[in-house]
């Protein structure tokens, strides 16, 4: 089942029981999905549609983040059932150490051995844990891992 008939059967089974809040969330993913796909001319393959929800996920989280800082818990509250809804449609996480592991095994792949080789660590990395990790986490662990 591809992910837009996916939001469509939880979009149904959301209007049935009445929850605005899952709706609002399935509505906005779907406008998103469906301006991507005019953007890009085409229909989207599962990256393109897994990259969508990925922005839209990292858009909520600073969001939340900046309200957080700004003590709006009213606010906050709000997003993260947001954010719950959405992780509904993002791919299993890794565990940091499973990260980890990736990031060893690209350095060594990539013969890194300082800093400076971050780019091309990152470049042979990221396709590699796209949407199944926190960016930040993958910076700090490949940066750790290089210093």
């Amino acid at each position: 089942m591809s992910l837009v008939e996916q939001l469509n059967a939880d979009m149904k089974a959301a209007m049935k029981a009445k929850d605005k809040e899952t709706l609002s969330v399935i509505r906005m993913l779907k406008a998103d999905l469906s301006n991507e796909q005019i953007k890009a001319g085409h229909d989207l393959s599962a990256d393109e549609e897994l990259s969508v929800v990925s922005r839209e996920m990292k858009q909520h989280v600073e969001e939340r983040d900046s309200y957080a800082d700004a003590d709006r818990e009213d606010l906050v509250a709000d997003l993260q059932a947001q954010i719950e809804v959405l992780k509904r449609y993002m791919p299993e996480q890794l565990s940091e150490e499973e990260v980890r592991a990736i990031v060893q095994e690209t350095i060594q792949a990539v013969g890194a051995s300082s800093k400076a080789d971050m780019g091309k660590v990152m470049g042979a990395l990221m396709p590699k844990v796209k949407g199944k990790a926190d960016g930040k986490m993958i910076n700090q662990l490949v940066q750790s891992e290089l210093a």
